[in-house]
């Protein structure tokens, strides 16, 4: 009969410099997305993403369409994550049976701190699509972005932080 007891040092001593190496890159991948120059926080901007066929522009300004899920986040600007104020945030998404309808699109203006926050329902399958919600948002200096956030499925509250490039 073979003994592993023997065997778990050596094993375990054999995944040490792969471990090490992991950690390191862990290590420099935080450093890099953590801290810009002068130790401030560095943010990478919100990567665009399809807007897809059922974008209507002028989606009413609410805090609802509907219930079940709450997304919240802030909108920010790149390089530093300052909070944009004066920020517009647009959404839409399908109903819980997968239909993109009137009733799932919304807007509104971002607080003092860049914040945003709405109720919604829970995004319905849409054929070929994981679960998600359609974003537009817009700063005064910043480029226009359109991108979507994924769900996993079963959240109730969702933090969504959009960060956004300058315009020069």
């Amino acid at each position: 009969m073979r003994s592993y007891r023997n065997d778990f040092p050596k094993g375990l001593f054999a995944l040490a410099p792969a471990s090490l190496a992991f950690l390191v890159f862990l290590g420099v991948f935080a450093a890099a997305e953590g801290v810009g120059e002068g130790g401030k926080q560095a943010c990478t901007p919100t990567r665009s993403d399809s807007e897809g066929p059922f974008y209507e522009p002028g989606a009413p300004s609410r805090t609802s369409t509907g219930r079940g899920l709450v997304v919240r986040g802030r909108l920010l600007g790149a390089p530093d994550c300052r909070p944009l104020p004066d920020g517009r945030i647009e959404w839409w998404q399908t109903d819980r049976r997968g239909r993109y309808d009137d009733d799932h699109r919304g807007s509104q203006a971002t607080g003092p701190d860049g914040a945003y926050r709405f109720s919604t329902d829970f995004p319905g399958i849409y054929p070929g699509r994981p679960p998600h919600i359609h974003f537009k948002a817009a700063a005064p200096g910043y480029r226009l972005l359109t991108t979507q956030l994924y769900l996993r499925g079963g959240e109730a509250e969702v933090e969504f932080d959009i960060v956004l490039v300058p315009d020069r």
